[in-house]
């Protein structure tokens, strides 16, 4: 079967697990197996006991990698604290596996390449290979009690085991009574019969229930975080389930263990999946409901009821998958945690006076003098300014008032909170931007969030660490930027819907995402920065509805260089139009597609010149390439990279920004240079 390509992140989890918008390009043809580490000298889940005599003598807690031929289990004892009932045994601790343990059960052993409507019958031939059939013991664990039980069968078709209470009867309750006499019945009304994944293998030093004990936990943490009820209703079943959604679900499950993803889109998501879920009952009681051969009036108003909450059930699940898929949700964005609460404004003191806040910890008296001279005498010309003084800038802005400035003298500052910028209000360091740092360690969604009507920040070094969503985030008012440094580390600068940004003179580099995030609705001026060593220079959302407004955005004398990707890429609908590969006006064939450049990991390093929208001559020959790159949408909808691409470089990027400066996006492009960007100067990411 021929499997369509599909959207893979190498090292969002396991290889530079710095950010969740840190996503690569692949394709099928890539081994995934790359991304499970050095475990060529670990025997396989299924190897035989003969074939097992290599293993390293790794004792890994909790993980599948072990040697089969070492006497007593490879496990650790999960013990219980806090029961009522000490005397329950332990089970195996099974529930701390690694990224790469459960990516390869699924891929090697579990799963394979089967369909969405193999997967129970796949499920089932893995369990019969590795689950001992019977006399074994468990607990039956359930949010109200845990039961010992003996195993006396499998009945794998339904994912099920045959068992038998252990007498005297050992159990612990969560708040409800359980005699003997209650448990036997409730034994007798399942038949005996119980769901495989909610036994838990009681611990045992002999080793022989290890796989056991493994498989039924790669069983019980598929059906609870990968796996929905709606995944073989779909109408495409002829596809990889691996690959379309078990291997994205997986990875976003770890991004959000490791908190690489914000805490608003985490919410968002589970709120999707909730609603999904409910939407989905309600669908299937509703269609079970309708006969299929009568025309009744009653039918026909629930035949339209159904088609409604079928178009909602589809659209939940688009923005899941969205939010799954790696690379859609770095290049569509999450607009849902524009909507937290941010901090609120606490507008003019009533008093009516300016205060100026000093930042630092130590000054000598010479600098002291040059503030006094240069920056506070100007700004209180009378008494109704007060001077207050502060260790650091955090709760200096904290203590700000519309109208009030900060200033930060030289040094180097560790904040561990992000700084909200809520009031119109200028902080500017006392120096140049690099004698100014301010960096953040600690982990949180974003560095310095701008909500205020007026927000300036002028010769300040932010240096970011651990932040989620990005060093900076304008999320509503105007934000203005002059003469700083912004060392990323994640995403760059944010600019959401509505939010107006002016940038001028500023250096931004480091991203493993775009340096600059431009959504629908926003206003962005920038002049005469450089933006250069991240993922992408520019990333330009010009998407979504009917609803949406294109941002509107001035490119002047700006430096975009040595980005791993595109110097700028644009979001867009195709709107059903085809868009073709076109060649160069000149000899011998174009140049390599993007889908060859990522392929090979081809740069074109030929010319380093930069290429300037100053000296424009447009050409009378269109010279752009393109490459489609089908992922799993569950709409059908297709995405695809079209990129610029020429094989004389110089041509490239002049025909590039021609296209920037024909795009109705931009207010004013000029003056700016493209130099050594991977994938060229402009990337299209059609939807």
């Amino acid at each position: 079967m021929e499997r369509e390509a599909e959207v893979g992140v190498s090292d969002v989890v396991l290889v530079g697990f710095e950010s969740y918008v840190n996503v690569e390009l692949d394709t099928e043809q890539n081994n995934p197996k790359a991304e499970s580490g050095p475990d060529a000298s670990h025997p396989a889940l299924l190897q035989d006991e003969d074939d097992s005599g290599d293993g390293e003598e790794d004792d890994d807690s909790g993980t599948d990698h072990f040697n089969t031929e070492k006497s007593g289990t490879q496990l650790q004892r999960c013990e219980r604290h806090g029961g009522v009932n000490p005397g329950l045994p332990d089970t195996f601790q099974t529930s701390h596996l690694l990224f790469y343990e459960r990516f390869k059960a699924y891929q090697d052993y579990m799963l394979g390449d089967c369909k969405p409507s193999e997967v129970k019958a796949f499920t089932a031939d893995y369990l019969e290979k590795v689950v001992e059939p019977c006399d074994w013991l468990a607990l039956w664990s359930t949010n109200f009690f845990d039961v010992l039980v003996e195993v006396c069968d499998l009945d794998l078709k339904d994912l099920k085991a045959c068992v038998k209470l252990v007498l005297p009867l050992q159990c612990e309750t969560r708040g409800c009574e359980l005699t003997e006499e209650a448990m036997k019945s409730l034994l007798e009304a399942t038949q005996h019969r119980l769901p495989l994944q909610e036994l838990l293998v009681v611990y045992e030093q002999s080793g022989d229930f290890d796989l056991t004990a493994l498989a039924l936990e790669h069983l019980r943490f598929f059906y609870t975080h990968i796996w929905r009820h709606w995944d073989e209703e779909d109408e495409d079943d002829d596809f990889d389930y691996f690959v379309r959604c078990v291997e994205p679900r997986l990875r976003l499950y770890y991004d959000i263990l490791e908190d690489r993803v914000p805490l608003g889109l985490v919410a968002e998501y589970r709120s999707l999946l909730e609603n999904c879920s409910h939407c989905f009952q309600k669908f299937s009681t509703l269609r079970r409901g309708l006969s299929s051969d009568s025309d009744t009036e009653l039918d026909n108003v629930s035949m339209v009821e159904g088609l409604k909450l079928y178009d909602q059930l589809e659209a939940f699940k688009r923005k899941l998958h969205i939010i799954e898929n790696p690379l859609l949700r770095y290049v569509l964005g999450y607009k849902g945690n524009a909507s937290q609460q941010c901090v609120q404004s606490r507008g003019p003191r009533a008093s009516g006076m300016k205060v100026v806040h000093v930042v630092t910890a130590s000054c000598s008296t010479t600098q002291l003098q040059s503030l006094l001279s240069d920056r506070l005498l100007p700004l209180c010309p009378s008494e109704d300014t007060d001077i207050q003084f502060y260790r650091d800038p955090v709760s200096a802005v904290e203590a700000c008032y519309q109208g009030d400035v900060v200033i930060v003298l030289p040094g180097i500052y560790s904040v561990s909170s992000s700084i909200f910028l809520p009031d119109s209000i200028s902080v500017e360091g006392f120096g140049l931007p690099d004698e100014v740092v301010i960096e953040k360690k600690d982990q949180g969604d974003s560095f310095v969030e701008s909500t205020g009507a007026d927000v300036r920040l002028s010769n300040i070094k932010f240096i970011q660490h651990n932040a989620i969503e990005g060093i900076m985030c304008v999320r509503q008012g105007t934000l203005t930027m002059e003469n700083c440094v912004l060392q990323c580390q994640t995403t760059g600068v944010i600019v959401r819907t509505s939010a107006c940004l002016t940038m001028n003179r500023c250096d931004l580099y480091g991203s493993k995402g775009a340096g600059l995030e431009i959504y629908p609705g926003s206003v962005c001026s920038l002049v005469g920065n450089g933006i250069h060593h991240c993922k992408d220079g520019i990333l330009i959302k010009d998407f979504a509805n009917e609803l949406d407004v294109m941002p509107s955005i001035t490119m002047e004398n700006n430096v975009i260089h040595n980005n791993e990707g595109y110097g700028v890429i644009l979001v867009k609908s195709n709107n059903g139009e085809p868009h073709g590969a076109h060649q160069d006006r000149g000899d011998g064939p174009s140049g390599p597609t993007a889908e060859d450049q990522q392929k090979e990991g081809v740069t074109d390093p030929t010319d380093p010149t930069s290429s300037s929208s100053a000296d424009v001559q447009p050409e009378s020959a269109e010279s752009s390439g393109g490459a489609d790159c089908d992922t799993a949408a569950a709409s059908g909808s297709k995405w695809r990279f079209i990129r610029q691409l020429s094989r004389n470089k110089e041509t490239s990027c002049s025909r590039a920004v021609q296209d920037l400066m024909d795009h109705q996006i931009f207010v004013s492009i000029q003056g700016n240079q493209f130099r050594r960007n991977g994938m060229g100067d402009l990337g299209t990411f059609f939807y």
